[in-house]
């Protein structure tokens, strides 16, 4: 795959050189600092003329280097262009409503859709001839989510971009990776650098995580970012399903015979490019590496997460601020104290104390509370709820390191991918938001709040 994408790149690159010849580009170029988001829009109108191939893919070239070196606040006046000046073609649009209107057909609806397509995104789509550029459209769009939390009036630039990558990085385009000690040293250290849950120390922490006989890390790469993972899951195989993440962390850990492992626990999974935000593939790279390591252990049975509660400190937090909260208790309230006080990861009566409390609030923040939308607060329960796993078993203070108390009050969650029910639970979360849960982490409700899940699922049903 590498010695083709080469050659092509190589290619393109000829192409875009010989283009530039021809647009004289090679002999104009602009001054660093001097390019300002104005006449990056007018090489986007001459993009979109329709040159030959030769001369597109130069300006292409040429447009995603001025890009490159715009300002943070010329970026955002060259996205309101693409929202103002690039949208669908006003006449033709109302034409092929009109026309649509007075004769329904194959034909007219087929000049309806593709008037109504804002020109933005043909615009993505030839700069996408440029060598390197997928990587660069991709850095553009991380450019673009990053505004938009001030910006919501460029969210339909975003829609396009999310339309288009949507498309070109399908599943069928993926390919799927094992990661290991052999992997070239650049796309390890991306590895290091990626590695968004539990942080990599060191290169000789990184080797015990892909190297480790009983330890294997997978990676979705696509091909025109050839040594760019686009997302990794990083897997331990043990006997028993893990209720905290010390142990698999352990830099002096007994290592397991493989064969004699029954568990593949999912304990780390990174997305690295932020441009490719709400692009979903996680749910592929979890389904394809289960299939990948039965067809090599075959002696797996269990496959589960050990996995982060990112939100679960925020929305404790939030109800013990508020003095009406109806799901603290006073004993909850007293319990929690403990959380304030320092030393607390070191005094284990503190934290027997708490892991009941804790429990039985954690089932309650995944088996009622909802956002507006009607789903859980917490993103990875959406994700895997969303992919068809069930919520197996809640940890109190799984995660005892700084970030994990910070962020979860040390809470850590397990959840189970069963073969059979992957699709009925993915169906059930989707068309009525139901979360599927063990009968263990049920059975942590306390009694007064069985009947709000209960009224929950029958709502949802």
């Amino acid at each position: 795959m590498n010695d083709t994408t080469s050659f092509f790149g190589d290619l393109l690159g000829t192409i875009a050189e010989r283009g530039r010849a021809l647009l004289d580009l090679g002999r104009e170029r602009r001054p660093a600092g001097a390019v300002r988001a104005a006449s990056v829009v007018s090489l986007c109108e001459q993009l979109l003329s329709g040159r030959g191939e030769a001369s597109g893919v130069a300006l292409a070239s040429e447009i995603l280097i001025a890009y490159g070196a715009l300002k943070s606040g010329e970026r955002i006046a060259f996205f309101e262009a693409l929202a103002g000046t690039f949208g669908p073609n006003a006449a033709r649009l109302e034409k092929a409503v009109a026309a649509y209107a007075a004769k329904p057909s194959a034909a007219t609806a087929s000049e309806l859709h593709q008037a109504s397509e804002p020109r933005r995104q043909e615009l993505i789509r030839r700069l996408n001839l440029a060598p390197g550029a997928t990587a660069r459209l991709v850095g553009m769009r991380a450019d673009l989510l990053a505004s938009l939390a001030r910006r919501r009036d460029l969210a339909e630039v975003d829609r396009d971009f999310t339309h288009l990558f949507a498309s070109w990085f399908n599943r069928g385009f993926l390919v799927l990776r094992r990661i290991d000690w052999s992997t070239p040293a650049n796309v390890l250290e991306k590895i290091i650098r990626y590695e968004a849950v539990h942080e990599i120390r060191d290169w000789n922490d990184l080797r015990a995580r892909v190297d480790s006989p009983d330890r294997r890390c997978y990676a979705f790469f696509h091909p025109t970012l050839v040594d760019e993972p686009l997302i990794f899951v990083e897997v331990a195989l043990t006997k028993d399903i893990p209720a905290g993440i010390a142990p698999v962390l352990a830099e002096k850990r007994a290592h397991l015979d493989p064969a004699k492992a029954s568990v593949a626990v999912f304990y780390s999974i990174s997305n690295t490019q932020a441009g490719l935000g709400g692009v979903s593939f996680g749910n592929f790279l979890i389904k394809q590496v289960v299939e990948e390591i039965s067809r090599e252990l075959p002696n797996l049975k269990t496959f589960v997460t050990l996995s982060p509660v990112p939100t679960f400190r925020a929305w404790l937090e939030a109800e013990r601020a508020s003095p009406s909260s109806a799901v603290l208790t006073a004993d909850d309230r007293a319990a929690l104290a403990a959380l304030d006080a320092p030393g607390l990861t070191e005094d284990e009566a503190r934290l027997t104390a708490l892991r009941p409390v804790l429990a039985a609030l954690a089932a309650h923040y995944f088996l009622i509370v909802r956002s507006p939308k009607g789903r859980p607060l917490d993103p990875v329960a959406r994700f895997h709820l969303g992919n068809g796993a069930r919520l197996e078993r809640i940890n109190p203070f799984g995660d005892l390191s700084a970030k994990g108390i910070q962020q979860a009050a040390g809470l850590m969650v397990n959840y189970r991918y069963l073969t059979e029910d992957i699709e009925a639970n993915h169906e059930a979360f989707f068309a009525r938001g139901q979360i599927v849960a063990s009968p263990a982490v049920r059975k942590s409700l306390r009694a007064e709040t069985q009947q709000k899940a209960l009224a929950v699922r029958e709502t949802a049903s």
